[in-house]
């Protein structure tokens, strides 16, 4: 988000807090996402379909706070070094390469569901739910791997 003319001074406190509530945000969307799989194997839509309400909650929650973060926030550069640098940039740009492709899926699968298109729906989900299950996964991972490097 380099493009966006950054915040100037000292970060408030709070704004220190948003990656851990990111992080925190991205569990709570995984452990959803699963719970939905799970209720949806055992047929149970009512059940899904709650799952996947609250997994899409915290996903907009911390899409807020993810850009008012990296608005607010200078990036910080990962200190780690040999094979652990390479899994650590590995796990991130296929974060991110994912991230940016989910959202047209979830939007897509959300559609289909809510609209009762089940043929429709199980094809987009087909591919959505590895995918979102992958990003709030390594999104914590990420979270777990970049904190000791924050400087604030």
């Amino acid at each position: 988000m380099s493009f966006i003319p950054g915040y100037v001074g000292e970060l408030p406190f709070w704004v220190t807090q948003l990656p851990l509530l990111n992080a925190t945000l991205n569990t709570f969307t995984f452990i959803f996402l699963m719970g939905a799989l799970l209720a949806i194997l055992k047929r149970n839509i009512t059940l899904h379909r709650r799952f996947i309400y609250a997994a899409f909650c915290t996903t907009s929650v911390f899409l807020v706070s993810y850009v008012t973060f990296h608005f607010m926030a200078e990036s910080t550069p990962y200190g780690g070094a040999g094979i652990i640098s390479t899994i650590y940039y590995f796990i991130l740009i296929s974060h991110i390469i994912l991230a940016a492709i989910i959202v047209p899926f979830a939007l897509m699968s959300f559609f289909t569901g809510f609209k009762d298109m089940r043929p429709t729906h199980r094809k987009w989900v087909r591919w959505t739910m590895p995918m979102w299950l992958y990003v709030s996964f390594t999104g914590v991972i990420v979270y777990v791997m970049i904190s000791p490097y924050y400087s604030f």
